[in-house]
């Protein structure tokens, strides 16, 4: 049997490329062989499944702090992941931010070196923001932003959440007061009228704008392109074909929900697999309830089957165990 491995990170315990390497090593375990492509949907991980980081960069960080920005340089495009310039990570998480002070400023200087570096082609992944500053940060740090003119900016989005909803939406997983969420939806609002007068785009209904806390509206309005990151990372890998000549496919995520089949990376590795009419496996840390799967989908939970303790702290073997058993039931 030949498997093509496709998973997504399973945040905070493994590494999109580790439990890609669980499952090739479950498959070499059964006989069998396997193609493994790490892969995302535009947030976290989209750096490391685009090749990895051969550069990096001094940038200022969400709070204002220094921090080292790791990104990629291949021929004349850059990679780069917002999450290693403003994420909310750097600060520590949801206890350490300032969801009001938090600035997307490091994602615009980290750009700037790729610019500076003479990238003709950046794609910027984002996704788990610490801010929820519509952009403006970046845009800031862009000026004078003539120098956009020559460059394709394409920006990869985990979410169809439109601009002023990204404050509704995800200023709480930052770290919002219910007053401050409100404060910041009235703020995305006006800047939103800023961007349209300035630059004649109207960012408020634009599918993924409100990605990163507004930061992918902010680059649309000077120009970027505005994507779904697993597509862009798909096509990039070549990922359908690679599924072509395969007899099953495994993919995965920590948390598996209603998100994970609506433009997340599992439901993009379900929908290319589906047009192939192959057989998925999903492996999901957890199973939330609710979740409807497609009729081609198998899905193992590993709290469920190995319980919380080990699925939290021996993900990758538990992972292997459970794609070992699937295969020898195959």
């Amino acid at each position: 049997m030949h498997v093509v491995a496709a998973p997504d990170k399973f945040r905070g315990t493994a590494s999109a490329a580790a439990v890609a390497a669980a499952i090739d090593a479950a498959a070499a375990a059964a006989g069998g062989s396997c193609d493994a492509i790490p892969v995302a949907d535009g947030g976290e991980g989209t750096l490391e499944a685009l090749g990895g980081p051969n550069r990096s960069a001094t940038v200022t960080g969400p709070l204002g702090d220094p921090v080292i920005a790791p990104w990629r340089r291949s021929g004349d495009q850059a990679v780069l992941e917002m999450a290693l310039a403003s994420g909310l990570e750097l600060v520590g998480g949801t206890d350490g931010n300032d969801p009001m002070a938090a600035s997307t400023h490091g994602t615009g200087e980290l750009i700037v070196a790729a610019l500076d570096a003479g990238c003709r082609r950046v794609v910027l992944g984002v996704g788990g923001s610490a801010s929820t500053d519509g952009g403006l940060g970046a845009v800031r740090a862009l000026e004078p932003l003539a120098r956009l003119r020559p460059v394709e900016l394409v920006v990869a989005c985990d979410v169809r959440t439109t601009f002023v909803d990204a404050a509704p939406v995800f200023a709480a997983q930052k770290g919002a007061t219910p007053a401050q969420v409100e404060l910041l939806r009235r703020r995305l609002e006006r800047l939103a009228q800023v961007y349209e007068d300035a630059y004649g785009v109207d960012v408020r209904r634009l599918p993924g704008s409100g990605a990163a806390g507004g930061l992918a509206g902010g680059l649309a309005a000077v120009g970027a392109r505005l994507v779904p990151g697993f597509d862009l990372v798909a096509d990039e890998l070549d990922l359908l074909a690679r599924m072509e000549r395969a007899d099953l496919v495994v993919t995965g995520e920590g948390f598996l929900d209603e998100q994970s089949f609506a433009g997340k990376a599992v439901g993009g590795v379900v929908e290319l697999a589906a047009s192939l009419a192959l057989p998925v496996l999903v492996i999901a840390g957890e199973l939330l309830d609710g979740v409807v799967t497609p009729p081609s989908v198998t899905v193992i939970s590993l709290v469920e089957r190995f319980g919380r303790d080990r699925a939290v702290h021996d993900t990758l073997r538990c992972i292997e165990e459970a794609v070992a058993a699937h295969l020898a039931c195959a």
